[in-house]
């Protein structure tokens, strides 16, 4: 399969020359990611508000490539105040509280004063074959009779 490049249409993608998201095989590696509404280049003050736009963000783009929340190994939080970072649990909660995938979270300086949060991850597609998985085997012991 050929690699394949993901854009959100943010002017930063543009100016700074990389890709929202990209697919690599079953592989789906998405950029750190900010609470910026890329439909307007507009962001909220409140880091849990940013929390929740990043993750619209990643949703968009892993839906983009043919995968979703379910398919996350691995998150990268970044946030500037870890005092933010129990706040933003819900939202974090409610995208991976099921999948459970490999995390890390660090108190970093982000490039726009404005930022409070970005998020990273990537994604193991699963195979989509439209049938069941074929059964296990059964283990049958074999029990010798006494005569």
């Amino acid at each position: 399969m050929a690699r394949r490049l993901i854009s959100s249409g943010s002017t930063f993608e543009k100016s700074i020359g990389y890709s929202r998201a990209v697919v690599d095989g079953d592989w789906v590696f998405v950029s750190g990611t900010t609470g910026f509404d890329y439909s307007n280049m507009t962001i909220q003050d409140n880091a849990v508000a940013q929390c929740e736009q990043a993750l619209k963000n990643i949703a968009a783009a892993l839906k983009q490539a043919d995968s979703s929340f379910a398919d996350v190994v691995r998150v990268h939080y970044l946030m500037t105040s870890a005092a933010d970072f129990e706040r933003c649990w819900p939202a974090m909660g409610k995208a991976f509280g099921e999948v459970r995938p490999a995390a890390t979270m660090m108190v970093v300086g982000l490039a726009d004063s404005r930022m409070k949060i970005e998020i990273e991850v990537t994604a193991l597609r699963r195979k989509k074959t439209g049938r069941k998985a074929a059964p296990r085997k059964k283990i049958v012991k074999a029990v010798r009779r006494k005569k």
